[in-house]
């Protein structure tokens, strides 16, 4: 539970009760407009409180992403050894854990892998303007910062 009062969890916990407590209290301030005649204000009073819920929803699921994900290992950390009982740096528990329950990979979303594309192998073409048209296109690539004007050909 420590890892919900940091700077940034307890700046989250403010911004929840200020969204929740505006929205909700636009949506009365529609239901009134509403009860004062304006038909459309229906619509709003109905609105603001579903946006004061998608608040909450946001905000309760990133705290159980939060509680499930394993604390990351300050230098402060100790660990206590299953072998000797004794406690040691988070830098030692790191490096001794071998175990595949420890390093298997965490769920969520991954960094794109970036991958070298081929160059196109210039075929040989019956067509001139075909193959004239590929050559200025492999200038333009080659020159990327070149105006279509500056083509030699």
């Amino acid at each position: 539970m420590k890892r919900l009062w940091t700077p940034a969890w307890i700046a989250r916990h403010v911004a929840l009760v200020v969204l929740v407590t505006t929205f909700l209290g636009l949506g009365w301030w529609q239901v009134s407009r509403a009860a004062a005649g304006n038909a459309i204000s229906w619509g709003y009073a109905v609105e603001w409180p579903i946006f004061a819920g998608f608040v909450v929803f946001v905000w309760w699921r990133e705290v159980r992403h939060t509680l499930r994900e394993e604390p990351t290992a300050e230098a402060g950390d100790t660990t206590p050894d299953a072998s000797t009982g004794e406690t040691r740096g988070a830098d030692e528990a790191g490096a001794s854990a071998g175990t595949p329950e420890t390093n298997r990979p965490r769920p969520g979303i991954r960094r794109p892998v970036r991958v070298a594309r081929a160059t196109a192998v210039d075929e040989v073409s019956d067509d001139a303007d075909l193959a004239a048209y590929n050559r200025y296109l492999s200038w333009l690539n080659a020159n990327p910062g070149a105006k279509p004007g500056d083509y030699p050909g």
